[in-house]
């Protein structure tokens, strides 16, 4: 059998990183995929994607992408389902990434939000505060010096 999913697409917002009990990092994002038509209007549309990744992986892929992100990720179809508060079953269908690209330099991404953007005072103070590193000095990685 084969189950393998190959996407590239835009991060739709940060990725939310949560550990398990037993201290394992599990990442989840949304990734806005283009479709390769127009519709009856001439637009393009997206196809929002759902998509989890784990471990040491989830780690670097919430720190290196940010909302708008272009990126590329390859994994395999998943299905789940729980029983909500309301004691209704919900369905999940999402893809469990097992590999990912970054698809834009960090300079690319830098003018991308800015011409976005990402300014406001209330939701630049209130990553500053989020940020434990703020007030210190960056480190400079270029794309040579990532392991993916």
């Amino acid at each position: 059998m084969i189950n393998r999913v190959v996407l590239i697409g835009r991060l739709t917002r940060d990725v939310e990183v949560k550990y398990t009990q037993s201290g394992i990092a599990v990442g989840s994002f949304n990734l806005a995929v283009q479709r390769g038509f127009k519709n009856d209007n001439g637009d393009r549309e997206s196809d929002f994607i759902n998509a989890v990744i784990w471990r040491k992986a989830a780690e670097n892929f919430a720190n290196f992408t940010g909302k708008g992100a272009l990126v590329a990720i390859e994994g395999r179809l998943a299905t789940r389902n729980y029983e909500n508060q309301q004691g209704q079953r919900v369905y999940v269908t999402e893809v469990n990434v097992d590999n990912f690209s970054l698809l834009e330099n960090k300079a690319e991404a830098e003018k991308r939000r800015q011409n976005n953007g990402t300014s406001g005072g209330q939701q630049q103070k209130q990553q500053a505060s989020d940020n434990p590193f703020a007030g210190q000095q960056g480190v400079n990685i270029s794309d040579d010096d990532l392991p993916f």
